[in-house]
């Protein structure tokens, strides 16, 4: 994920401010010469970094930090902030027309996955916005980009205004504006051409697109990895068509993560979505304080609570509650929870949703995957009757289901001790529950991951 490396050394230097029992002119100014190297390291702008140096300080000395007694919380809050600020502030939302509709204009280079965001954001916003969505096809340079965008819009199950190569991109343009108004969609977005790099002739035929249908939006899909050639690309398409927001990709890559903390303020242009991986799923709305909280390890709790109301069944879930809470926990609950915690993600990116959980490295990622995966196998290969009453379990059972799911017995062993923990840990939670007593930080946490490897 983008921001790891920036993540383990703010990390680590506020927990060094932490064993402080006081804060002074000498250990804040080494605090900040840290972080000015941990963000120089991941490819922060100098001009940026120096000026949000700068920023701490100033509000440091004049919130008094130095007088408190205990001043690391309020130095992280004080960067947090000023890492809301850099990422965008309260300026990133898109703004819908609530009388017609919200015309979109998506820009970028040639290879930038422009043709596929686009889909990406057909999807977002038909799927979690509800929104009535048109798609225009103004790549005519490209056959096979108007196929690729015919193909993704059946999936995303929305339309498309093709009229092939033949007609120029900005007649295409002025029809499918003009269907989105007779037909009364919410939002129309226009897939335009991009080029290997900047050239008058590009610029020239966006900006005839803008004139011709007066766009609210212009988005620019920007690439995470590329570093500081985004904040080049954002300043070059800003100056001439005029920018009013950034599509960020690749921030599930190892991007170091300047491109993100420095396009804002070295273009004056937020990033709106940033993408976070492959799938016409993978696309998400980007929250300046949420990205705050992750880089500094803050966790990301509201997105996981979204993820999981999009995901997952409110009924089923309250359903399998009161199950569990009865005592009436079996293997084929067990099964359907861990397809439930799939649905929301990668193991490794929804831990790091969760304040305070540890790092998880790959290996354990793999591993805890793997070993989710054998579960699912194993319990498949189980009788209903097995399922819903473990206890039955003998080792001639037991040899069964190892032929039957190609595994060992020790590895069904494994599923039973799973089970068991995870039935114990219910009584507990039921317990903790009647006694109105808080339970222990992370006891069940997407429902008791712990037994996978973390």
């Amino acid at each position: 994920m983008a921001f790891e490396a920036l993540t383990d050394k703010l990390s680590s230097i506020f927990k060094k401010l932490r064993g402080q029992a006081r804060l002074t002119e000498s250990n804040m100014e080494d605090m900040l010469k840290q972080i000015r190297i941990a963000l120089l390291e991941a490819d922060v702008n100098f001009k940026v970094v120096k000026e949000f140096i700068n920023n701490v300080r100033e509000k440091a000395i004049g919130q008094d930090v130095l007088k408190k007694l205990n001043p690391s919380q309020m130095i992280t809050k004080i960067v947090h902030d000023e890492l809301e600020e850099l990422l965008g502030g309260g300026e990133t939302e898109i703004k819908y027309q609530p009388n017609r509709p919200t015309v979109i204009m998506l820009v970028g280079l040639q290879g930038s996955g422009k043709t596929t965001t686009a889909g990406k954001l057909a999807y977002l916003m038909k799927n979690k916005l509800k929104k009535k969505v048109l798609l225009a096809a103004c790549d005519v340079y490209r056959p096979a980009a108007i196929e690729q965008l015919e193909q993704i819009a059946k999936s995303v199950g929305v339309p498309v205004i093709n009229k092939g190569t033949d007609v120029s991109p900005v007649e295409i343009a002025k029809i499918a504006r003009k269907q989105a108004f007779d037909d009364h969609y919410d939002v129309l977005i226009i897939d335009t051409a991009g080029r290997i790099t900047l050239d008058d002739q590009l610029m020239q035929e966006l900006d005839d697109i803008k004139k011709e249908v007066n766009p609210d939006e212009i988005l620019l899909l920007v690439d995470a990895m590329s570093g500081q050639d985004a904040v080049n690309v954002a300043n070059a398409f800003n100056e001439k068509v005029g920018l009013t927001g950034v599509i960020m990709s690749k921030l599930d890559g190892d991007a170091r993560g300047g491109a993100a903390l420095s396009i804002r303020h070295m273009t004056g242009v937020p990033i709106k979505f940033s993408g976070i991986g492959e799938k016409i799923t993978d696309l998400d709305i980007f929250h300046p304080d949420r990205m705050a909280d992750r880089i500094l390890g803050m966790g990301d709790v509201m997105t996981l609570v979204e993820k999981a109301q999009e995901e997952i069944d409110e009924e089923d879930a309250k359903k399998a509650a009161k199950k569990m809470m009865a005592g009436k926990f079996d293997l084929e609950d067990m099964l359907h929870q861990m397809k439930q915690v799939q649905k929301l993600g990668s193991l490794g990116g929804l831990l790091k949703m969760i304040p305070g959980m540890p790092k998880v490295t790959p290996e354990q990622q793999a591993l805890a995957e793997k070993e989710m995966r054998n579960f699912e196998i194993i319990i498949n290969s189980m009788t209903p009757e097995e399922r819903h009453q473990p206890e039955i379990f003998n080792y001639s059972r037991k040899q069964r289901v190892s032929r039957g799911s190609g595994k060992q017995v020790s590895d069904i062993n494994r599923v039973l001790k799973k089970y068991e923990q995870m039935k114990q840990m219910m009584k507990q939670m039921e317990a903790y529950k009647k006694s109105g007593k808080m339970p222990p930080g992370g006891m069940g946490g997407l429902g008791g991951l712990g037994g996978f490897g973390f």
